[in-house]
């Protein structure tokens, strides 16, 4: 995972596989629960009735919502092994198991910190792509329904 960002140096610790913290093997080990369980849940399928997957769903859902806000954040600000293959595979086990591009959410991610949901230019344009005053009027933040509902489709 690279991006032109800011990253602060850590200290690194005698561990031969993480980079930061053997601690880091709790988030690596969820983010692989999570890959597991959505496999777990394209293998079900054929089998369960639809309220059983209608529930195990709604779960995937907040486990997605978990894994964007806490593993894969942590993670695309400090990746968690010494090796780049390592950290190149999780990613790719992260991408799967949350249906969408961990690299693109890197580049999206670091260049929300470049602006830091700053406001636009002259031009109208924000450093940040997703800063909320993107799409606002008079200088003023967007409504917050609009922002969640239609930013994926600008």
């Amino acid at each position: 995972m690279t991006a032109d960002a800011i990253r602060v140096e850590r200290p690194t610790t005698n561990s031969r596989l993480f980079a930061h913290s053997r601690w880091d093997a709790i988030p690596a080990l969820a983010g692989l629960f999570h890959l597991a369980y959505f496999l777990g849940l394209f293998f079900l399928y054929p089998h369960a009735p639809l309220w059983v997957m209608l529930i195990l769903g709604f779960i995937y859902s907040l486990m997605v919502n978990a894994n964007i806000n806490g593993v894969g954040h942590n993670f695309i600000h400090n990746p968690f092994f010494r090796s780049k293959l390592l950290n190149r595979l999780f990613g790719i086990t992260q991408s799967i198991a949350c249906c969408f591009s961990q690299t693109y959410y890197d580049a999206v991610h670091m260049q929300h910190h470049k602006g830091n949901a700053d406001r636009p230019d002259e031009k109208g344009e924000t450093i940040d792509w997703l800063s909320i005053y993107k799409h606002g009027h008079d200088g003023e933040a967007e409504n917050p329904w609009s922002y969640v509902f239609l930013s994926f489709f600008r």
